[in-house]
């Protein structure tokens, strides 16, 4: 092991065989064909880093990508198809929590069941008995099934039993955000000691906000392969660009050299925004005849015009649509609104609250409507809304509405009460006695 590795991954992957008929698995097994009945799939491919002891890394990447495959490499739940993992230092793991768990046992013996799987003897589960019960909070429910157990305090309990021994080595893949609100709170402030009293930390996570607040470096990871290592900015700026697609080529072409090109290329370029490189919902809900006129593209723009739906809490951000008419549409008023992932409205304008003069919208022609904001929102997943609509006749119309088409996250490293940060300058005035 080299001097100060916690972790060291080399030449790390994963294959995995994929069989069109089961059939074809069985004749492999037993011999009766030379022939390859099945396709490779590599979950990862010639992974390389280290974790030192006292970092913490954060790991990041599409669905898909390898994260959590490779931590259940290091964990030593699967095994590598080629290259080796070392770790020196004893792990705690929260990938599939309660996984150990009977469900015929009680709260009290799936304790002393996981932390002797964990390796700790009875005499030490005893002394931390005490501690589990305190951060899983279910009360008397710890003396009955777990098969009684919500699903709440199923994962309540499930962490405090993984969280409450004294590892070296911390592997956290998204159980942070297991229970409600308070719960959360308290994993959060027990990971926080953790980082503070210089434990080892490897933490998956799509909460783009923690990777940036608690992560001295962060892995990108991608199809399985490592895209780039950095610091945590670097990193989110770069999945942002592997979110629509506009990731380094293997010959390292870049934004920088896309702006370089002739400027047919650059109006092509243009026109593939349109096209929406970003992650569409499958359920998104439209409605409207378009009959009259349609929205035939969007763009999510960050504050240096890079098209991603992933935005700096604090940072200026702007929405774009296009609208091609069909026939003539008198004042049409155009819309955006945000929604929780709840599907409450949090926000949203269009051009008849903001007063804006639109001009009739005539057939042929297009009308590219640009909302410009600052991203106040707390950290966390919205869902973005458009709108075409207008009075004809009198009546008010929808002439094309696209709902949830797609997410808006934003990345917070602080976060306030409620739906929005009203940014409070706070000042403290101390009168002597």
């Amino acid at each position: 092991m080299k001097e100060n590795a916690a972790i060291r991954v080399e030449h790390l992957s994963k294959m995995y065989k994929l069989y069109d008929r089961p059939s074809d698995r069985l004749k492999e097994s037993l011999g009766l064909t030379r022939k390859k009945c099945y396709r490779e799939h590599y979950a990862l491919r010639d992974v390389n880093f280290t974790v030192h002891k006292g970092e913490t890394i954060g790991i990041i990447g599409t669905n898909g990508a390898g994260k959590s495959t490779i931590l259940k490499v290091i964990t030593g739940v699967l095994t590598p198809t080629e290259g080796k993992v070392v770790v020196d230092g004893r792990i705690s793991a929260l990938l599939e929590l309660g996984a150990g768990f009977n469900m015929e046992y009680t709260g009290i013996e799936n304790i002393y069941l996981n932390g002797t799987m964990i390796g700790f003897s009875e005499e030490e589960i005893d002394e931390r008995l005490e501690d589990i019960l305190a951060f899983a909070d279910i009360g008397d429910f710890v003396n009955q099934p777990v098969k009684m157990y919500s699903s709440g305090m199923f994962v309540r309990l499930a962490f405090a039993v993984a969280i409450n021994i004294d590892p070296e080595i911390l592997i956290v893949d998204e159980a942070l955000s297991v229970g409600d609100v308070f719960f959360q709170a308290k994993c959060y402030r027990k990971f926080e000691e953790f980082k503070k009293e210089g434990k080892t930390i490897l933490f998956v996570s799509h909460d783009l906000g923690s990777i940036s607040k608690y992560c001295d470096r962060v892995v990108l990871l991608d199809h399985g392969t490592k895209l780039d290592e950095g610091s945590p900015k670097e990193m989110v700026d770069l999945y942002k660009r592997v979110l629509v697609h506009q990731a380094p080529g293997e010959e390292g072409a870049d934004l920088k050299a896309a702006q370089a090109k002739p400027a047919e290329d650059a109006h092509g370029e243009e026109e593939a925004r349109w096209l929406s490189p970003y992650e569409m919902n499958p359920g998104v809900l439209e409605y409207g005849d378009k009959e009259r006129g349609e929205m035939t593209g969007f763009q999510v723009l960050d504050a240096q015009g890079l098209p991603t739906t992933t935005i700096e809490k604090g940072t200026e951000f702007t929405l774009k649509v296009r609208v091609e008419y069909h026939q003539e549409i008198s004042d049409p008023i155009f819309a955006f609104t945000i929604k929780d992932m709840r599907g409450t409205e949090i926000t949203g304008t269009n051009t008849m609250f903001e007063r804006i003069s639109v001009q009739d919208g005539k057939p042929g022609k297009t009308d590219i409507i640009t909302y410009t904001q600052r991203a106040d929102l707390q950290g966390g997943e919205y869902l973005i809304s458009f709108g075409l609509t207008g009075y004809r006749e009198g009546e008010f119309t929808v002439y094309h509405r696209l709902y949830d088409v797609c997410s808006l996250n934003i990345i917070s490293t602080k976060n306030t009460v409620g739906f929005y940060d009203m940014n409070s300058r706070i000042s403290i005035e101390r009168e002597e006695a």
